[in-house]
């Protein structure tokens, strides 16, 4: 269906456009102003020995790409891993999202991480809808912790236990 592979270097700027477009449009990304390309290095750093996809057509064009990463560094929390994926515009809606989420789950599995959190902004309501869909459950809610374009929001936890 995809054509897919871990994340790497090669695809810096087409992962952080597609990053910043939801910067710049809506709450699905934090920041408040677009991140520049070295901002790859330093989000990435995060997920050595964490499963990463990247998902792509045929051409080679990149359609998004999904994370996992440590929820917390000590050792003791090493089996819960925080997720995140980014699609590119036009591209939500037609099953990826899904398909990438499973990848990761199964790959989380594998090594034996079986716990995955999920941080959404309360005015994400699709990705709320999405992730409910797809067996995760809140699990507890920051009131009024990020502003962002004026707004205010709620950092809402949800939790999937594999």
């Amino acid at each position: 269906m995809y054509n897919t592979c871990p994340i790497s270097g090669e695809y810096r700027k087409e992962i952080i456009d597609i990053f910043n477009y939801y910067v710049e449009n809506g709450f699905s990304a934090y920041p408040d102003e677009k991140v520049p390309y070295d901002f790859y290095d330093k989000f990435f750093a995060r997920m050595t020995n964490y499963p990463t996809i990247l998902a792509k057509t045929s051409e080679d064009e990149v359609l998004g790409f999904g994370t996992l990463y440590p929820f917390h560094p000590l050792s003791v929390f090493k089996k819960t891993a925080e997720i995140a994926y980014f699609i590119k515009p036009g591209e939500t809606g037609k099953g990826l999202g899904t398909y990438m989420l499973n990848k990761l789950l199964s790959q989380a599995q594998d090594r034996e991480i079986n716990n995955i959190l999920a941080n959404i902004s309360s005015f994400n309501e699709g990705s709320i809808r999405f992730h409910k869909k797809n067996g995760f459950e809140e699990c507890g809610r920051f009131k009024k912790v990020g502003e962002k374009s004026g707004k205010v929001f709620d950092m809402i936890w949800m939790q999937k236990l594999l």
